[in-house]
């Protein structure tokens, strides 16, 4: 007996749809399972037959081949389990009358029949919708993040006798409905807001310009100033991810295993290593290509405190991400992309003792040990980040004074409003921010004055500007012009843009 069921494997973020086939034939018992599949899925094997068994029916004492189709494509994953059940099912005649053509089985069997729940089975249904697939079978503690495709039935199962009498019509199984559910990935956010941090304007503002358009920044200054206060609250003026956007940063959650309820992501996820990290955690990689940090922190944040800690070869694996908003890796297997577009937000101390150039304390520093640690940070590095934002130790009057702080929430709604210009400015391609704007479209949303133009040229010949950063700059004097609600960008929003790219000229000059 024949039997075809369908599955899913994934490839990075890219679902590919497999055919189960099951030959059940005469001759000695053994099970062969066949089509370059990985270690998890050939122990599949014991895993099916004892749940076939512990599920009240009988396994099959036959000649049991199982073809996964295409054989080219190297499959992983446990939740082919499923579909290699009910084709040893169907095969053997327990299963009947029901179309299997446009359904998709996922799932991992226990021992006992129970259907576990699997990783990245958003992206799984995603692909499946994609190839005009209408139906998905999965497990029950996955029902929640699979709804979010209002065309596609979504059938929730427990265990393996649960499917077979839904496929027999015993049963009747209704669609799960879809529900507007979120979750956020900041759990401290109701925690920290904006008017915990006193004085220091200029660094808020900064960051709000950084929220506005998603652009990269570093924050310089002695130990104590707030660098890392105030890093850890531009998630809280930060809006809403839309729709898109949640989609894309729920698939690469949903296939890391670090989804906590199985549901939309809402909030920009904010992701702070510390500085032991590798160059493969941050990047992504292993046996098995996983995402790394920067790909958690897709539409989101990724934080790096003391940034000249790190060792230097893992800040050059940043510089490509930054750049493309994509990271591959290649493997022997296979070559998989996925997504990086996140705000690179970075602080750091002038030397190892902290205080080179502080009013308040003498540095301790030789100039070799201020040079090798200023070293660590190349050039090509500060050329990618676009603000770079000097603070100073907080006053003693800053502390003690009730100067009635903006909160979050007040800075949140200018940020919002800048970020709806920003996409109905770029409706329909699938930029989102100011700071994603491709080259080609800088001369016609970045429009200078004579005077701009001025005053652009002068800076440029003075702080010695790459190609790289005339164009941040003209992209990061758009963002504030949409704080300003300027249409057109004025020398002032030219002026701003120009101080946040001085630094580098004055210590790494």
């Amino acid at each position: 007996m024949y039997s075809k069921i369908n599955t899913c494997v994934l490839q990075g973020l890219n679902g590919n749809i497999i055919e189960v086939e099951t030959d059940l034939s005469r001759g000695l018992p053994v099970f062969n399972i066949v089509g370059l599949a990985d270690t998890s899925i050939k122990e599949s094997k014991e895993r099916v037959r004892a749940a076939i068994k512990n599920s009240g029916y009988e396994f099959p004492l036959s000649r049991i081949t199982i073809n996964l189709a295409p054989a080219n494509l190297k499959k992983e994953g446990s939740q082919i389990d499923l579909a290699i059940a009910i084709g040893i099912l169907k095969s053997s005649g327990i299963i009947s009358g029901f179309d299997i053509d446009n359904t998709v089985f996922l799932g991992e069997l226990s021992l006992d029949g129970k259907l576990n729940p699997i990783q990245g089975a958003l992206p799984m249904v995603i692909a499946m919708r994609q190839l005009n697939i209408s139906r998905c079978i999965v497990p029950y503690e996955n029902k929640d993040e699979c709804n979010v495709m209002e065309d596609m039935e979504i059938i929730p199962i427990r265990d393996l006798k649960e499917v077979v009498d839904f496929l027999n019509n015993e049963i009747r199984i209704t669609p799960y409905i879809r529900q507007k559910k979120l979750i956020d990935l900041n759990t401290e956010e109701h925690l920290l807001d904006f008017s915990d941090i006193k004085g220091q304007a200029s660094l808020k503002r900064a960051l709000e310009v950084s929220a506005a358009g998603a652009h990269n920044i570093i924050i310089i200054g002695p130990p104590g100033a707030g660098k890392t206060m105030a890093a850890k609250r531009l998630p809280t003026i930060m809006p809403q991810l839309s729709f898109e956007e949640s989609i894309e940063v729920t698939k690469i959650y949903s296939i890391s295993g670090l989804l906590p309820s199985n549901s939309l992501v809402k909030n920009p996820p904010f992701r702070s290593p510390h500085h032991t990290a590798s160059a493969t955690s941050l990047i992504g990689g292993g046996r098995i290509p996983k995402p790394g940090e920067v790909s958690l922190a897709h539409n989101g944040v990724l934080f790096l405190d003391e940034l000249p800690e790190f060792p230097k070869n893992v800040l050059e694996v940043l510089r490509q991400p930054l750049e493309d908003g994509v990271v591959t890796i290649s493997r022997t297997s296979a070559s998989l992309t996925y997504p990086a577009k996140f705000m690179f937000i970075a602080s750091m101390n002038l030397c190892p003792c902290g205080y080179y150039g502080s009013s308040l304390h003498e540095c301790t520093c030789s100039q070799n040990q201020i040079d090798r640690y200023l070293g660590k940070i190349s050039n090509p590095l500060l050329d990618r980040i676009d603000i770079h934002i000097e603070v100073s130790p907080v006053k003693y009057d800053d502390l003690q004074k009730d100067n009635n702080e903006e909160r979050s929430s007040i800075i949140r709604s200018r940020v919002k409003k800048a970020r709806d210009i920003q996409l109905e400015r770029f409706k329909g391609n699938r930029i989102f921010t100011n700071s994603q704007m491709p080259t080609r479209d800088i001369k016609k949303y970045c429009n200078l004055t004579n005077s701009s133009e001025n005053i652009m040229n002068l800076a440029f010949e003075r702080y010695k500007f790459s190609g790289r950063t005339y164009n941040k700059l003209l992209k990061l004097s758009r963002t504030i012009a949409d704080l300003d609600g300027e249409e057109k960008i004025q020398d002032k929003h030219i002026l701003e843009a120009i101080r946040y790219r001085t630094l580098d000229n004055k210590y790494w000059g």
